[in-house]
């Protein structure tokens, strides 16, 4: 599992975006939806999200607890409501869309 923090967050603050990617280890379509979600959020939410990568083959209990079916998944866990969208997150349009970001 990868943390990463863009600058510092109160994590009681509602516009932070707590996210979590679960990804297959280094697959061609793991890293694209890396870097492409890195890219977006980068661009819209400077400051204001906290990731975690996590490899479904190194941490298969919390893929399971998040009913993981299909990787690349992102799950915005925060703010409400939850979101979960599978794919190598290139449609930006659609990222944002579940991200609820207009």
């Amino acid at each position: 599992m990868v943390s990463i923090t863009d600058k510092d967050f109160n994590a009681a603050d509602d516009s932070v975006y707590q996210l979590r990617l679960f990804v297959a280890g280094t697959s061609s379509l793991s890293m694209r939806a890396i870097k492409n979600l890195k890219e977006i959020l980068t661009e819209h939410l400077e400051g204001r999200y906290h990731l975690e990568v996590i490899d479904v083959h190194q941490q298969p209990l919390i893929a399971l607890n998040e009913d993981v079916t299909a990787v690349p998944m992102l799950i915005k866990k925060s703010p409400s409501p939850n979101r979960k969208l599978i794919g190598d997150m290139s449609d930006t349009a659609k990222v944002l869309r579940g991200l609820g970001i207009k």
